[in-house]
């Protein structure tokens, strides 16, 4: 009788991979959410974004003037932030504006603008503040994006994945707004495999990803070994106990 209550807590203590497994298939049976298909967005440059650059160009007076931003072996130097009104200030230019453009666009506008003074000019742009953050049940931190298209599971990968006791039927993604306006709060089950090219799927600057904790993860166990260790001490002590008493009756 002991043995079979032992693992009927067994089995509801410890962490299955319909709990914390990914890449599910949606059944009846584990009832997990089935997400439409959604094409992949490119990030659009936003307020208070950072911008830097490097020009490239073979003039040498200018390549003066403007310091170590176009040597074609420098590292990118000052970032810019993006005003309200959108625009970048970039010495010599009149202020543009790169609010709603993507990276892309951005760095043919800005190599645009430098033509009109420098007309071999050339010019690599990056978004400066390209991060995401974790908060929750996973190793919370800012981690840097370091390719397009970064998917939640590269993401997480990054943490060293969500914990056994982190909620990864609620994950949620906080991700700002333009204009003011409340930022979007995105929630998935990130179990299921039809997260793969929907909407949840990919990451953009200044995301957070918060992971919440299990409400019954109090009660759970990280594997069925820790658990059976547990198991097995526990009773030892019991039968340790039991004797001591025995003795002191006899």
């Amino acid at each position: 009788m002991i043995v079979f209550g032992a693992l009927a807590v067994l089995m509801s203590s410890c962490y299955s991979h319909r709990v914390i497994g990914y890449l599910q298939e949606p059944t009846k049976a584990n009832k997990l959410p089935v997400y439409d298909s959604a094409a992949y967005e490119p990030y659009r440059i936003r307020v208070n974004d950072e911008i830097i650059y490097r020009l490239i160009t073979l003039d040498e007076t200018m390549s003066k003037m403007l310091g170590a931003n176009n040597n074609v072996g420098t590292q990118y130097a000052n970032s810019y932030r993006v005003y309200p009104d959108g625009t970048i200030d970039i010495p010599f230019l009149k202020p543009l504006h790169v609010a709603g453009l993507t990276e892309a666009e951005a760095q043919d506008s800005l190599r645009e603008a430098f033509r009109e003074i420098i007309p071999d000019a050339d010019v690599k742009l990056a978004l400066y503040n390209k991060y995401f953050s974790v908060i929750g049940d996973a190793k919370a931190g800012q981690y840097f994006i370091y390719k397009e298209k970064m998917n939640i599971f590269q993401a997480l990968a990054m943490t060293g994945d969500v914990m056994n006791s982190g909620d990864r039927r609620h994950i949620r993604i906080i991700r700002p707004r333009d204009g003011g306006q409340e930022p979007e709060v995105l929630e998935f089950d990130i179990r299921t495999n039809s997260i793969i090219d929907s909407k949840y799927y990919y990451i953009y600057p200044n995301d957070v990803i918060y992971v919440a904790r299990t409400r019954d993860s109090f009660y759970k166990v990280p594997s069925y070994t820790g658990f059976l260790g547990l198991i097995t001490s526990s009773v030892a002590l019991l039968t340790t106990v039991l004797n001591y008493v025995a003795y002191l009756y006899k």
